[in-house]
């Protein structure tokens, strides 16, 4: 039998295991599970329309219900009320019930059957003087319910239409109280008497209103006030204040419903965030005069801390925040509260934690206190995106609410019953840790907002803040308990180091003390802090900065200032509480460390980690961006002395090798005449590179014949040359520098009526004195002396005790070349200073210098920098006269800020 069929059919195989019917019946039933899908959202959306079809249909029937009701309304009673008698607020008539049924705040009609039935309450009123007889009859008690219920609806009715009609009516809004007949005062008066705190509904009414949003509409209209009211009428307390204060005084009767209420509609949220309340509202400020009405708003402030910012209204400007505007209100009343707070602790508490939280909130930047108001000094940056200008009058109010008085009230309110006792092994107790971080968390934020020499000074002198903070700081450390604030702040976690924000309050501070206080106070009198203390506080410091700079990983590196413009990054984060600690910390202990030099109460050592020697950590400090290179720059003095010296003479030779080809081949050959000395320098050297400069120089002399004079210059030429130079450009009769009475140079304010080109003339000296001999420096006789030709008279200083006798080395030019200007130089003269560091940097590198304190590099063993270069502060030290005696040097002689 033959194969009949084609024979190039094959048959199909689903490589997968499976047949066509097994694939046919997949495709099935995801069409089907698809049809169902479809089936379901077709009969959502019928639900939905129908709902929505109910909806409308409701609200049409009971529009169409309130519009007969209205008409019957006025048939029976009249359209201004002309028939309605006292009765007819009973419980048993139907006028009140029909009237706030049909009531809308829109309606014209309905706006003046209100106003005339307040109208009639009120004359009811005041003929009886019994509003609960009027309401319940004689008996409240079993009508309580239906009573209840009509004050609420009519309260809140009238308050519609006041927020209805604030625009048309808003000049009635400030005339004042039960002086006139004005539909506004009489809806406002109406609603004095309901909210009466001695009646049996004003509880329940209250939180009625609260619970429709009521503070949102009060807040609509003051804010609509603010905008029209003059100062004429702030002599006495509106209408419309004294029903806020009966509504938000009402937490202190019971019973109290307040804490229900969702806080984007409180009390705080919607009124205390209005701009400069108390100027436009001044009675709205017995609000607080009661210690439980403020204890409870900054209780409840203080639940929603998280979010506190988020609940805060938008509505005024982009200048106005919520928050700002809420935190000025609170701290033009702090005294009050503060005040009420002394004997409650944890009021104190919490009324730093509100504050804290919002001053956090603020955009990054200073905030200023002076009068002007230019964008400039009030501009704010939130984030990398965009910029705020916050109002400058908001600004002021909060910048001048945190003065002096402020600090002191807020840090004994917190401090009262902290008593620290050094003998406790389990360390401070939970109200002394609370108290602690609440005050050094407000001021830590308070150091990022507010201009410091605002604050400063107020905390050093009026407030126990760096005796407690010590003793807080002392006891930790003697029993090894550093606790946490996890609790207290919002963005410091709990692992945070327990040393981390008190430091970063007690050394900006204490750092501050430092500065104004003299010798005989801190040496002899031992204010603030005793020797001992100082000595304790130099080994807290120096085990804090090896931590931050060397131990604990993921810090952020010294050169690479914390993204604080961030608005995600708080000013609380741990980023940027260690940062600022680190700043802190090294410019304290660096002052201590020139306290010590003046006079030794300490040995050096005690400023040293042992841990930062040996070869491995000099190699790191040699490369940049290694934590040995971090510490060099932000806090040398952690390292041994002899360990920079290495590093410092390591940089140079690296230095000098990088350049030894190139100098090698560079030569430069100049003729200067001997009567034009300084200007043939000038005019021929400063044209020369940096690399140009650090190679050979020969000079080659013309006397005053213009004949070239004989002789090679081996060195001996150059020496004469720079000391001629520099005798000329130092003369204070070529007009460069002046002199004081005790024989100090500085630079000459009128150097530029002398000399056209004097900024260019202070960068090429600054060079010249940075220009070190590549050979064998000894070869030029050059000695720890220096020659000054004063009213054509020349006299010789020693550089150094017994500088006659000490000859300039390789090993010590450096150290004489900054002695001589340190001999001649002095930070006075902005310009002329900062164009004469330009040429000294170009060729001596600022970090060489910053490694030694100014007592290391003066020693006169020292074979590093005699003169220590300040390039981050911007100041010259010099000292001429050299009958003062060593010893008695202050290491910050004549110092000037630029």
């Amino acid at each position: 039998m033959f194969f009949s069929g084609d024979a190039s059919t094959r048959k199909r195989v689903d490589l997968g295991g499976r047949s066509s019917k097994e694939r046919d019946r997949q495709v099935v039933l995801e069409q089907a599970r698809l049809e169902r899908q479809r089936r379901q959202w077709l009969r959502q959306q019928n639900s939905a329309a129908l709902k929505i079809q109910k909806c409308f249909r409701g609200r049409k029937a009971v529009e169409i219900e309130r519009s007969k009701l209205r008409e019957q309304f006025y048939i029976i009673y009249g359209d201004r009320c002309q028939k309605v008698d006292r009765n007819c607020f009973g419980p048993d008539s139907e006028f009140l019930r029909q009237l706030l049924f049909f009531f809308k705040g829109s309606n014209k009609a309905d706006f003046v059957a209100l106003v005339e039935t307040c109208r009639l309450l009120l004359q009811f009123f005041q003929q009886s003087g019994d509003i609960m007889g009027l309401f319940s009859g004689t008996d409240y008690s079993s009508k309580r319910a239906i009573v209840d219920n009509r004050v609420e609806q009519l309260v809140f009715c009238c308050l519609q239409a006041v927020h209805r009609n604030r625009d048309q009516l808003s000049y009635q809004l400030h005339m004042q109280p039960r002086s006139c007949s004005s539909p506004m005062s009489i809806l406002l008066e109406a609603m004095i008497i309901l909210l009466n705190h001695e009646l049996p509904w004003s509880g329940k009414v209250v939180h009625y209103v609260m619970s429709r949003k009521g503070f949102a509409l009060f807040r609509d209209v003051l804010v609509g006030m603010c905008h029209s009211r003059t100062p004429d009428v702030l002599q006495n307390m509106s209408s419309l204040e004294h029903i806020i204060y009966l509504v938000a005084s009402h937490i202190g009767h019971q019973p109290c419903s307040c804490s229900e209420i969702d806080p984007r509609w409180s009390f705080s949220s919607q009124i205390l965030s209005i701009p400069f309340l108390w100027k436009h509202f001044p009675y709205l400020k017995e609000v607080f005069m009661s210690t439980v009405v403020s204890k409870h708003y900054i209780h409840q402030m203080v639940l929603c801390l998280n979010s506190q910012v988020n609940v805060l209204p938008h509505d005024i400007s982009h200048e106005l925040p919520g928050y700002a505007c809420l935190l000025g209100n609170l701290l033009e009343v702090s005294g009050i509260i503060l005040s009420g707070a002394v004997n409650d602790s944890n009021m104190a508490n919490e009324f730093a934690a509100v504050t804290t939280c919002l001053l956090e909130a603020l955009p990054s930047g200073k905030l200023s206190t002076g009068q002007s108001s230019d964008q400039v000094d009030s501009e704010i940056v939130v984030d990398k995106e965009e910029t705020v200008f916050l109002s400058s009058d908001l600004g002021r109010q909060i910048a001048n609410a945190i003065d002096s008085s402020f600090l002191q009230r807020m840090v004994n309110a917190l401090f009262r019953n902290v008593h620290f006792d050094y003998y406790r092994s389990s360390g401070p107790s939970h109200d002394e840790v609370a108290a602690i971080g609440a005050i050094c968390a407000f001021l830590h934020v308070a150091f990022n907002v507010l201009p410091l020499e605002q604050i400063m000074t107020g905390l050093a002198y009026r407030t126990e803040l760096v005796h407690v903070l010590w003793n807080f700081i002392k006891q930790c450390h003697e029993n090894q308990a550093w606790p946490s604030f996890p609790n207290l702040t919002l963005y410091l976690p709990g692992e945070a180091p327990g040393w981390l924000l008190p430091l970063a309050v007690f050394c900006p501070v204490y750092k501050h003390i430092l500065m104004i206080v003299d010798n005989e106070e801190f040496y002899e009198q031992e204010k603030p802090l005793g020797l001992n203390d100082i000595k304790c506080l130099i080994v807290i410091l120096r085990e804090v900065l090896w931590q931050l700079l060397w131990v604990i990983p993921g810090n952020v590196p010294i050169s690479q200032k914390p993204a604080i413009i961030n608005s995600d990054h708080k000013k609380l984060s741990v980023d940027i509480v260690k940062y600022k600690v680190r700043v802190a910390a090294s410019e304290l202990l660096s002052q201590l460390q020139d306290w010590n030099n003046r006079r030794t109460f300490t040995l050096p050592t005690d400023f040293n980690v042992h841990e930062a020697v040996g070869d491995n950590f000099i190699s790191q400090a040699m490369v940049g961006n290694t934590r040995a290179h971090d510490i060099l720059k932000q806090a040398p003095f952690l390292v041994p002395f002899n360990s920079r010296v290495k590093i410092f003479t390591s940089q140079l030779a690296a230095t000098r090798q990088r350049n030894a080809d190139q100098l090698a081949f560079t030569r430069n050959r100049f003729k200067i005449r001997r009567n034009r000395i300084f200007e043939d320098a000038f005019n021929q050297l400063s044209h020369l590179s940096e690399e140009e400069l650090k190679g050979m120089i020969r000079i080659s002399f013309i006397n005053e014949l213009g004949v070239e004079e004989a002789g090679i210059d081996g060195g001996g030429i150059f020496k004469d040359f720079m000391e001629n130079i520099t005798r000329e450009a130092f003369d204070i009769q070529y007009g460069l520098f002046k002199e004081t009475t005790d024989h100090l140079l500085y630079p000459n304010p009128g150097s530029g009526v002398v000399h056209e080109q004097h900024l260019q003339f202070f960068h090429f000296l600054g060079s010249l004195l940075g220009k070190h001999y590549e050979g064998d420096i000894s070869e030029l006789e050059l000695y720890f002396v220096v020659v000054n030709n004063e009213y054509g008279e020349q006299t010789e200083d020693e550089l150094l005790p017994g500088g006659k006798n000490i000859r300039v080395t390789n090993e010590n030019v450096i150290t004489f070349i900054h002695l001589v200007a340190n001999h001649h130089l002095n930070y006075q003269i902005r310009q002329q200073s900062q164009y004469f560091l330009r040429g000294f940097q170009q060729l001596i590198q600022k970090e060489w210098i910053e490694m030694f304190s100014e007592s290391e590099i003066q020693s006169p063993g020292s074979k590093v920098l005699q003169w220590r270069v300040d390039i981050h502060r911007g100041t010259f030290y010099l000292r001429r006269t050299p009958s003062v005696r060593w010893e008695d040097r202050q290491c910050f002689c004549n110092q000037i800020s630029l």
